[in-house]
């Protein structure tokens, strides 16, 4: 009996969970113009991995991604203008749609995106 309701919780949380695996491209406008970002992720059960390829920084790969129903959190390790910091990503999933607040260390205001899945 206890494995049958071990399942059947594991089963509702996994049912629960946005369908984010796959491509998502998001466009946002910033004070420095049109920042185009393409996240690739995977999900294996609460975890989220992946990569994100920022305009004019490359391929990144995320990490410490953590996905709870609809909402979505993961950072990501960027070079800016020499020094070394942590970009902070959350989100949450609507179908094929995903609001993404995007903060950078020691900025005024985070910047906000929305996704789409194209794959």
């Amino acid at each position: 009996m206890k494995w049958v309701l071990a399942s059947f919780a594991v089963f509702v949380l996994t049912a629960s969970a946005a369908d984010v695996t796959g491509t998502w491209k998001a466009i946002a406008e910033t004070s420095n113009g049109n920042l185009e970002t393409t996240f690739v992720f995977r999900v294996d059960g609460t975890k989220l991995t992946g990569t994100t390829s920022i305009q004019g920084m490359g391929v990144t790969p995320i990490s410490e991604g953590k996905i709870d129903g609809d909402n979505l959190s993961f950072l990501v390790a960027a070079n800016l203008n020499g020094k070394e910091v942590k970009l902070s990503y959350k989100g949450k999933v609507t179908g094929n749609e995903m609001k993404i607040t995007l903060e950078f260390p020691n900025a005024d205001r985070p910047v906000e995106m929305t996704a789409k899945k194209i794959s």
